[in-house]
């Protein structure tokens, strides 16, 4: 009976060896082909369309984002703007659930499509806002419908401007001074009438 087993699993481990084809990459000479939803390390950070918000830091379920914003931000005649100051990132704890890109309204923060962001020290792990600001934007398509109806890939294809990074039209994007076309720059008066291409 125990003869018959060892026979069984010995059968098993010689038709994997001279049968069956190998079917291991070796990395890093060869690589799988990759999926463009890949969530990885190299997030993608558009700064135009951060509005200072802290959504993505309230909803990381480890709080590893770290957010200081000034509201001295400027555009105080449509309620006000925050300015960046930190944007901290901690990878070393992150588990890339993605939770901190759904929860952003405006689409600013997006996953990366990279993994090989490996350090010795776990302080090197943390993307700071210089970091954010310096990378190429090449942004995953996981939870960006709009990136995949363009056929986005971002590991073949050039940067996004932040424009065209959104799930909404640039129209409706919450606008910043100076980025408001003069035909839609509507200022209200103390009559509550409107006049067009007044500052």
């Amino acid at each position: 009976m125990y003869g018959l087993g060892i026979l069984k699993g010995l059968s098993v481990t010689l038709r994997t060896m001279f049968l069956r084809k190998p079917f291991t990459t070796q990395y890093p000479e060869e690589r799988l082909e990759q999926h463009t939803r890949f969530r990885g390390q190299e997030f993608t950070w558009f700064e135009d369309r951060c509005t200072g918000c802290a959504s993505c830091a309230k909803y990381c379920p480890l709080g590893i984002i770290r957010i200081v914003t000034d509201p001295n931000g400027g555009n105080e005649q449509d309620g006000g703007s925050y300015h960046v100051d930190t944007f901290d990132i901690d990878q070393g704890r992150c588990m890339y659930c993605g939770l901190c890109v759904e929860a952003c309204p405006y689409d600013a923060l997006h996953m990366g499509s990279g993994f090989e962001a490996a350090q010795y020290q776990r302080q090197d792990l943390v993307i700071t806002l210089d970091v954010l600001k310096e990378r190429s934007k090449q942004p995953s398509t996981w939870y960006r419908p709009q990136l995949e109806r363009e056929h986005f890939d971002p590991l073949k294809d050039d940067s996004k401007e932040w424009k065209e990074a959104g799930r909404e039209g640039y129209y409706w994007h919450p606008k910043r001074p100076g980025e408001i076309p003069d035909d839609s720059n509507k200022k209200a008066s103390a009559d509550g009438e409107y006049d067009k291409g007044q500052s």
